[in-house]
């Protein structure tokens, strides 16, 4: 397999990698220009930019990258060992390591009109959607047009059957609260980037203090967003998607939801 098909096949299951480039190189070095090495998060490797020290210090590097999630330009000169050089072979090269993360996916728990509607939304900005509900009859295609995939599972499995990310957004538009109170709890303890609960504010304080009778703690419950979305006085479904997915956007970019002229 290629190194890009590699690449695209690590996304679709979920998981994460470094790819290192070498996007320049001058005099004498043991591999060209384009030569591309994956790192994955358990320092194997597929590929490779030289070998030896340089490529051992080029893992450890992307390594960090996988670690903070942020590229980096690497610079080698290959000449003298003593003055700490990872090479002898004469020439000088760049090497650019980039993190490649899971497709960010929009995960709709319920999918009744407001869930039928962030499915579209969501799937038209380019997320990776996934559909659940624990009644089978809205949990299809029929029931929620567009999704990518569709788990007719109880909310508390949800983290068996899917690779929860911090990539992961979870909007759950659920039918009631006990369906919440039932499945949050294995829902907190996974590194979702977001998670929603569609309600109003006195739903969601009922959910909370119940939740934390149970011995959930108050640091976990932090996590949950509810009312979720940004406050546009949303009434239809297809506004109350827009709302949920305002949101999302805003948190992924480091956004703050104000308006952009003073």
């Amino acid at each position: 397999m290629s190194i890009l098909k590699e690449l695209a096949a690590v996304q679709a299951r979920g998981g994460s990698a470094a790819l290192c480039t070498i996007i320049k190189s001058s005099g004498s070095t043991p591999r060209h220009i384009g030569s591309k090495m994956i790192v994955y998060p358990d320092g194997q490797t597929q590929g490779s930019v030289g070998g030896g020290e340089m490529e051992s210090r080029v893992i450890e590097q992307a390594l960090q990258v996988l670690q903070t999630g942020k590229p980096c330009l690497l610079e080698y000169s290959l000449t003298d060992p003593q003055r700490g050089d990872p090479g002898v072979c004469g020439g000088q090269l760049e090497v650019f390591v980039e993190p490649v993360t899971p497709l960010p996916t929009v995960v709709v728990v319920g999918a009744g009109h407001v869930g039928r509607a962030v499915v579209h939304l969501a799937k038209w900005l380019g997320y990776h959607v996934i559909v659940s509900d624990d009644r089978p009859e809205f949990c299809s295609p029929q029931a929620a047009p567009g999704a990518d995939q569709y788990l007719p599972v109880p909310l508390s499995e949800l983290p068996q059957q899917i690779n929860i990310t911090p990539q992961t957004h979870l909007v759950l538009s659920t039918r009631n609260m006990k369906v919440d109170i039932d499945g949050l709890p294995a829902l907190l303890e996974t590194p979702a980037g977001y998670i929603g609960i569609i309600g109003s504010h006195r739903r969601w304080q009922t959910a909370r203090k119940k939740l934390e009778k149970a011995g959930v703690p108050a640091a976990k419950l932090n996590r949950v967003a509810s009312p979720m979305g940004l406050e546009l006085n949303a009434e239809t479904p297809e506004e109350i998607a827009l709302s949920i997915l305002a949101e999302i956007v805003m948190l992924r970019n480091g956004g703050d939801g104000e308006r952009m002229r003073g």
